[in-house]
């Protein structure tokens, strides 16, 4: 009977050791810490759900787990987004120890379903230390293939087009909202021109009228976001300068960031300025190209929570002294002031997971004039003093559901115009007389839009519906006389929808075919309903406002293939644009210039019907670790299907190669850019459009990291001192008028500090 009980009693705690060691090996007790992708330093308030734990990661970004089998990882935090785990990669991180994450990014891993998909094609441009020393971000916006831009000076003022679409066409916002209004007539001033460079991460250039969260996308939206704040363990100085210097047109850089990154605080100044001269082109002429360009600021962020944080962000540009040769006019100054602040706040444990909100306020005051201009003889000096303003907010809410997620909010937009232009008159029998032009009619346009985008993921399939409501209304509170002698009302109220339907089929984990069909209604802008007989367009023709046109509607087609593996990436869109109401101009001969030396009058108008189609191809290939290579070709075809003749400025067709090399460790970093465009000979030829000849470009630089701090660049813009001009290049004003050519050979040297 006692060796059956010793024997019984053997079994029972021989079954109790062996399910403590089953438990535990199930339950192990592992510390994991959650790092930057960038920096490697510890991420502090990850917030993590694992099994029935709940917490936050603690200031060294570590988390205590303890590891049973079948649970998964959840991590959350405001800079880097939402991240899922398997329970099978839960464990190899475990092992491994560390858990790394990249700020502000839509990183999930492969083996999750949900991978955040796009509406429509996305293309992200990272601004390096170079590009932080840029005075115009539109210049360097032309690095994206499909972006082009309208040049009526040789170094300022850069005006985006995106496939054949421009201005107003396009929407161009700071963190999502925030805009700002050309307050020159002529659009020396255009948005892109206000954006403080040295504070911006980066720009999405989302393609077509698909993604419809940040504004009327119409034919596209640019979204630049400005740097996130970076809080530290213990308040820590941080900073940055760089410098550089660019032999043709003597154009001397410099740009700055100072401040302080503390746990709950992080605080930051900036400043760059920038100056030029004339340059001199490919055929030895020298081009007008002065500029001087200042830019200062600074930006708080306050974590308030482990959950949530408040910004403010104020910037400062002023342009002093620019050169416009293809212009009546050349900008004296202009100043101009941006605002806002945003809340950002997370949730968990609920459907709603994330809200944000801002606020923002544009101030541009913009002075140019002809006093500088060469004119013989000098019959008029004029002078434009003008301002526009634009005030709004957004505020947008997540949700998070099983197998989708759903983006829903409103914002609003108000922006306004107003100036004159005053003549004074120099010769004839107006000698002595001041006449003073009513060139914005004190004009505003208020926009409120609601908006929603749902995001479903199946296996396989990736969907995504986005729409948008828009009530728009505009008004002139001070017409001019003659104004109001041709229009008989100047008031105008517009509610259009907007829709896009798409989605990607995932074949497998290399191949993908997106399909996306988009609907977008866009009300006229304030230059098309009200500026008043002043030249803004291609020709000499004062344009005339017209507070009638009816909203442009664009009905388009994208095709997305692609092709992905760990070194090679192809991209091919095809897309086809069906516009309806599409506004152009016509000349009006029986309305007579405000000037002499216009030949004319052009009235805005509505066409019928246009159509814009094309393509975007490209091959990025990783040969090995010391080699890659980037390869584009973009084309877009616009035809005026009402006048049977092309649609004016449109880019022709371009092949561009990038070669690159990564040696001793990344540390030295040489590159060649080719970049040939076709001649394009679809000319708008009643616009006074001519042909542009083809034209081949070599540029070439090396990049050198000497530090984690030092990095140096030097290289050579047009290597071959091509004499050539951009299709979208204005020509110079005056006799024997000959298009604004790109600079000859100009070498640069760069040199950056930073320890941010």
């Amino acid at each position: 009977m006692r060796k059956n009980l010793t024997n019984s009693g053997i079994r029972m705690v021989s079954l109790l050791l062996f399910i403590l060691l089953v438990h535990s090996s199930f339950s192990q007790e592992k510390t994991i810490q959650i790092i930057d992708k960038k920096t490697e330093a510890g991420i502090p308030d990850v917030h993590y759900q694992y099994n029935e734990m709940r917490g936050f990661s603690d200031k060294n970004g570590s988390v205590v787990l303890q590891i049973k089998e079948g649970a998964g990882l959840f991590l959350s935090h405001l800079q880097y987004g939402k991240v899922a785990f398997s329970s099978a990669e839960v464990e190899q991180l475990a092992n491994a120890g560390v858990i790394v994450l990249e700020q502000s990014s839509t990183y999930l891993p492969a083996t999750v379903v949900l991978v955040h998909p796009t509406a429509g094609d996305k293309r992200k441009m990272e601004f390096t230390v170079q590009n932080k020393l840029a005075h115009d971000a539109g210049n360097l916006l032309e690095s994206v293939a499909s972006i082009s831009t309208i040049r009526k000076s040789g170094a300022y003022g850069f005006d985006p087009v995106l496939r054949g679409f421009k201005y107003d066409q396009i929407n161009l916002v700071l963190d999502g909202s925030q805009t700002a209004s050309a307050a020159c007539p002529n659009r020396m001033d255009p948005a892109a021109s206000q954006i403080p460079i040295n504070m911006i991460a980066e720009a999405e250039v989302l393609k077509g009228p698909h993604s419809l969260r940040y504004g009327n996308a119409f034919g596209g939206t640019i979204n630049f976001k400005s740097s996130a704040p970076d809080f530290k363990e213990k308040a820590t100085p941080v900073g940055r300068v760089g410098t550089s210097y660019e032999s043709n047109g003597n154009i001397f850089r410099t740009e700055g960031v100072a401040g302080v990154s503390g746990s709950k605080v992080d605080f930051r100044m900036f400043g760059a300025y920038s100056t030029g001269d004339d340059y001199t082109d490919g055929d030895g002429m020298d081009i007008a190209a002065r500029f001087n360009r200042l830019n200062w600021g600074g930006k708080l962020g306050v974590k308030i929570s482990q959950t949530q944080n408040v910004g403010v962000l104020v910037s400062n540009n002023i342009a002093k002294d620019v050169d416009f040769p293809a212009l009546p006019m050349d900008l004296r100054e202009d100043n101009t002031w941006l605002v806002n602040a945003s809340h950002s706040a997370v949730f968990y444990d609920k459907a709603l997971s994330s809200w944000n909100t801002s606020v923002y306020g544009t101030m541009v005051d913009h002075l140019m004039d002809n006093y500088d201009k060469v004119l013989d003889p000098r019959m008029v000096d004029a002078i434009t003093d003008a301002e526009t303003r634009n005030y709004g907010g957004r505020t947008e809410l997540r949700f998070d559901f099983n197998k989708s997620y759903l983006y829903a909010g409103a914002d609003y937009r108000f922006e306004s115009a107003d100036g004159y232009r005053e003549r004074t008159m120099l010769m004839g029998p107006m000698a002595g007389k001041v006449l003073s032009d009513n060139v914005w009619q004190d004009a505003e346009i208020k926009r409120t839009g609601l908006f929603g985008e749902w995001h479903i993921a199946q296996p396989g399939f990736q969907f995504v519906v986005s729409g948008r409501l828009t009530i728009n209304s505009s008004k002139a509170n001070n017409p001019d006389p003659r104004f109001e002698e041709i229009y008989s009302g100047l008031k105008s109220s517009q509610v259009h929808p907007s829709l896009s339907v798409g989605g990607t089929r995932l074949f497998n984990e290399n191949i993908s075919l997106g399909l996306w069909a988009g609907m977008a209604t866009r009300s006229p802008g304030i230059a098309e309903r009200y500026i008043n007989q002043f030249p803004i367009g291609l020709d000499p023709y004062e344009m005339l406002g017209n507070p009638d046109l009816d909203p442009e509607i664009n009905n388009q087609l994208d095709l997305v293939f692609r092709y992905q593996t760990v070194k090679t990436n192809i991209n091919i869109n095809v897309f086809t644009s069906v516009l309806r109401d599409y506004i152009s101009s016509e000349i009006r001969e029986d309305l007579q210039p405000a000037m002499n030396t216009s030949p004319g009058v052009r009235q805005f108008v509505n066409i019928k019907k246009a159509l814009m189609t094309g393509f975007e191809a490209n091959w990025t290939q990783q040969y090995n670790t010391f080699l890659s290579h980037d390869l584009g070709l973009v084309y877009t075809h616009g035809q005026n299907q009402q006048l049977d003749e092309p649609l004016p400025e449109i880019p022709p067709m371009e092949f561009h190669y990038h070669l690159m090399g990564n040696f001793v460790e990344g540390k030295v970093k040489p590159e060649i850019k080719f970049r040939h465009a076709m001649k394009q000979d679809r000319i708008a030829t009643s616009y006074g459009e001519n042909e542009t000849p083809a034209f081949s470009v070599v540029d070439a630089k090396v990049s050198w990291m000497m530090s984690r701090v030092f990095n140096a660049t030097a290289g050579v813009q047009n290597l071959f001192d091509e004499a050539y001009y951009e299709h979208l290049a204005r020509s110079v004003r005056g006799a024997g008028a000959r298009p604004i050519y790109s600079p000859g050979r100009s070498f640069y040297v760069t040199l950056t500090i930073s320890f941010l």
